[in-house]
């Protein structure tokens, strides 16, 4: 089989591939242009019979959407900013330093990724009323910030930091968070961005947690008002497919910000020892 072909075969398969992917979201477009009662009759088509662009608008006028809009931005907002930091610092930590029990400890955390998040929200839940953060943004943040996953993405691509480069800056006299500051941070920026991308995508489209913390609709998040836009008895399935693709909007905005480093920080945060 000539190069040629090879390639000509791949491009179809992939080009398949692609549209297969895309396919759900050119559905949710579709269903949101549709009037409701197309949406809803069985007609199986993508084009709609009568192009409802203002489905958008109408959407925004339902539910205070861009009330969850505003909230689950300061949540990610802050979470990205603690999380990245708690990561970066204790995957440096991990890398960097030797003291006793370190690769334990670091097995121990890794561990924990093989427990459901759900068995610990109850107790999360409770020890979250001890301190009155129901309702509160700290309740949505805080107790997720420290993440093993992130945590051994930061440990395996800092093992990659050349010891020179730590060392050379202690004989000129900086501190240890300096040096983690000005000499480690500026070269692990592929591994902030994917980081930054895995812990926002999570909390943003975060629903169980914020279900369990949030019960003032004020408080609530893009993917619980989402939920909470279905009715008892009736869905309009064009209003809730707007609103689905908007909350899309920033996860893809955040993306296309990061990409140039995501796969580079992915590689380099393979397993290396």
């Amino acid at each position: 089989m000539s190069s040629n072909v090879k390639k000509s075969l791949s491009f179809l398969i992939l080009s398949i591939a692609s549209i297969l992917f895309l396919f759900p979201f050119i559905w949710m477009l579709s269903t949101a242009l549709k009037q409701p009662a197309e949406a809803v009759s069985g007609d199986i088509h993508i084009i709609p019979k009568k192009w409802m662009w203002s489905n958008f608008v109408e959407a925004l006028h339902v539910a205070p959407f861009l009330g969850y809009v505003g909230n689950t931005l300061i949540v990610c907002f802050f979470a990205v900013i603690l999380t990245v930091f708690i990561n970066c610092l204790a995957g440096y930590a991990f890398a960097k330093y030797s003291f006793p029990g370190r690769n334990i400890l670091f097995l121990m955390i890794l561990s924990t990724l093989m427990i459901p998040a759900q068995i610990i929200m109850v107790p999360n839940f409770f020890i979250l009323k001890k301190l009155e953060w129901i309702n509160t943004y700290s309740g949505l943040i805080v107790p997720r910030a420290a993440e093993a996953f992130g945590l051994f993405l930061a440990r395996q691509y800092m093992i990659t930091i050349p010891n020179e480069l730590i060392e050379a800056a202690r004989i000129d006299g900086a501190g240890e968070f300096t040096i983690f500051r000005r000499v480690v941070l500026p070269n692990v920026k592929p591994l902030i961005a994917v980081l930054i991308i895995f812990t926002f995508m999570w909390r943003w489209n975060d629903l169980i947690w914020p279900l369990i913390v949030v019960s003032d609709e004020s408080m609530y998040t893009v993917q619980l008002g989402l939920a909470m836009a279905k009715g008892e008895h009736y869905i309009d399935w064009t209003i809730l497919m707007c609103l689905t693709l908007l909350s899309m909007i920033p996860m893809l905005l955040v993306f296309l910000i990061f990409q140039r480093y995501f796969v580079q920080g992915m590689v380099g945060s393979g397993m290396k020892e």
